[in-house]
């Protein structure tokens, strides 16, 4: 499986298919049994901090610290990531949360957290989005900014996007490709739904598990 610069790839199949698992590989979260992964021609078991700064993973549940205020969520992520915290005001502002900064987390309804947590996840500029049902708890306007992320991402970066899907609805019009899984491999895969001009490939997966 390749996943070229521009492409957005959608990833469906029942749950216990290994859609999250591959997106953790992908992440560098976990080590896979088989197979590889080359990442903007690097072999991620071999530059594993590198491709981490060239990653993003949003995950199904936000991980973020329920004690912290928004803002102090996005502080301590510039911080890991080791950058300043200039851009944390326009990053609220553009997830719609820089009101409730001041607020703990714990107080934010589900969709507002996954909110919170798109919004670390752009503090991170990255090159290659990985989301996890991202449309979860999302109303139309979260669904919508989800899918304006995910285009400014690849925008910007010359980026690439690989999505699991409950349904594809939410994300029409955005993908490009959608595979299916099963027990870790991948089984069937539609044809392109737009034309991407690709300028060789950015992510590849050779028979991950």
């Amino acid at each position: 499986m390749t996943v070229s610069p521009g492409e957005v790839l959608g990833i469906e199949g029942h749950n216990g298919s290994g859609k999250s698992t591959l997106l953790r590989i992908l992440a560098t979260s976990i080590r896979a049994t088989n197979g590889s992964v080359h990442l903007f021609g690097r072999d991620i078991r071999q530059h594993p901090d590198w491709a981490r700064g060239q990653v993003a993973l949003m995950s199904f549940t936000p991980g973020l610290y329920d004690d912290l205020t928004a803002r102090e969520n996005l502080v301590f992520a510039a911080n890991m990531l080791g950058r300043g915290h200039d851009g944390i005001d326009g990053v609220l502002e553009r997830v719609g949360l820089l009101r409730e900064s001041g607020e703990k987390v714990r107080t934010f309804s589900s969709g507002m957290q996954r909110r919170l947590a798109l919004g670390r996840l752009l503090l991170q500029a990255p090159r290659v989005l990985l989301l996890d049902e991202p449309y979860n708890s999302f109303d139309r306007a979260g669904v919508a900014l989800v899918n304006e992320v995910v285009r400014e991402v690849i925008a910007a970066e010359r980026g690439t996007a690989v999505i699991v899907l409950h349904d594809r609805h939410s994300a029409a019009g955005l993908l490009d490709r959608v595979v299916t899984m099963q027990q870790g491999r991948f089984v069937d895969a539609t044809a392109p739904t737009r034309v991407v001009e690709h300028a060789g490939p950015s992510l590849v997966m050779g028979g991950a598990s």
